[in-house]
């Protein structure tokens, strides 16, 4: 949707012409898969599809969204002062969330608004859509209000919406990726320190594919509670003999050495994919800043055997659509990205090979899973910004 038809919608929604135009990118993990609420390194980038807004102050207290997503929904309205979380109110508890957050630190956000949202992040595919209309929205009420609300404070109250409004323990990945992301660079990112450096990813003949499964993912009712409970208690176990307050901080050799002290198969094959996993998105960003993309692409296809061996979080759709992906010309690497259980998985293939590529893994996976993917070129993006008029 270009900018002229995003004023225009807000307008026909809301009934007023004035709106500032924003976006906020969806993201990608290259690799660093359920580690980041495990002390470990992650290795996001912002990618080109994800949420527009338009957005005007109102001259009272009400807030009104809609989202063209959601068209069914209509326009929900709440008062500034009215803004606990409400199951009725679906998708709107995101941005409510943080409106919350953001009033709750001492931000003035004096009066309502109206802010019309489109994305075009297919939902639950585990591309960071709340994530995006989180950061999105905190970016809204930054220009809206002139607040000095620096990006890395809007990051962690998107945190806190997903961990303590929603109730999702997510780690700080997407909201970071989001908020922070650098044009054709990917994030490595030490979710212990929010240290990060910025790695140029340069692709110029090759691109980045995302793959939906379009098996829907909510985070809430998956198991991602569960492995993250798992984690902590294999930790729990290890600490009775280590000084250590992540399973980020051991290495592989380390892990080695005392992971009899891991009481169940279970329990250790998952801290060990968090152990190894870590270590794999290390040596990636070495490889990346070397320009080495095949020794890249060989520790993406390692970490989809870790999730699917160890962590077990791919799942047949998945698996089906990683597994075809592997065995086209022209693929560099190729493994599930995000929190698993469905969603999206992601190939780095060369450019001359595309067509050939999403035409043998389509037809690949729809006749194992009795359903079509969908293919995405993705470019790696900016984080949440307003846009120019």
């Amino acid at each position: 949707m270009d900018k002229q038809n995003l004023k225009k919608k807000f307008a026909a929604i809301f009934g007023e012409q004035d709106s500032a135009l924003f976006f906020a990118p969806g993201r990608v993990n290259l690799i660093g898969e359920h580690t980041d609420y495990n002390g470990g390194n992650v290795f996001p980038g912002a990618i080109t599809l994800g949420t527009y807004a338009a957005a005007a102050k109102r001259s009272d207290n009400t807030i009104r969204l809609y989202s063209e997503n959601f068209p069914e929904k209509g326009v929900l309205s709440f008062q500034l002062d009215q803004l606990e979380y409400k199951k009725e109110d679906s998708w709107t508890n995101y941005p409510k969330g943080m409106i919350h957050y953001m009033k709750e630190a001492g931000y003035a956000v004096t009066s309502g608004m109206n802010i019309f949202y489109w994305g075009n992040l297919p939902n639950g595919a585990g591309l960071s859509s709340s994530a995006s209309i989180e950061l999105l929205t905190g970016v809204i009420l930054t220009s809206l209000f002139e607040l000095d609300a620096n990006p890395i404070e809007l990051v962690k109250m998107g945190q806190k919406v997903e961990n303590d409004y929603i109730g999702v323990q997510t780690g700080i990945m997407d909201q970071f990726a989001v908020g922070m992301g650098k044009k054709n660079h990917a994030m490595f990112l030490d979710t212990n320190t929010l240290e990060c450096e910025w790695i140029p990813i340069e692709l110029p003949k090759h691109a980045l594919v995302i793959m939906n499964t379009n098996k829907r993912r909510e985070l809430a009712d998956s198991k991602y509670n569960e492995r993250r409970s798992e984690c902590e208690q294999a930790l729990k176990e290890l600490q009775t003999k280590l000084d250590i307050s992540s399973l980020g901080e051991l290495t592989e050799n380390e892990f080695d050495k005392w992971k009899h002290m891991v009481s169940t198969n279970v329990l250790r094959r998952r801290a060990k994919h968090a152990v190894y996993e870590n270590g794999r998105t290390k040596k990636a960003a070495t490889a990346l800043k070397a320009g080495e993309l095949e020794a890249f692409g060989q520790l993406m296809n390692q970490s989809h055997l870790s999730l699917r061996d160890d962590y077990e979080v791919t799942g047949k759709e998945l698996d089906a659509l990683v597994e075809a992906a592997w065995k086209q010309t022209g693929v560099i690497g190729a493994r599930m990205t995000g929190a698993g259980f469905g969603g999206c998985a992601i190939a780095i293939v060369e450019t001359d090979q595309l067509d050939l590529f999403i035409d043998s893994v389509g037809k690949q996976y729809e006749s194992e899973i009795g359903y079509p993917a969908d293919f995405y070129i993705a470019a790696v993006s900016d984080g949440a910004k307003r846009l120019e008029d």
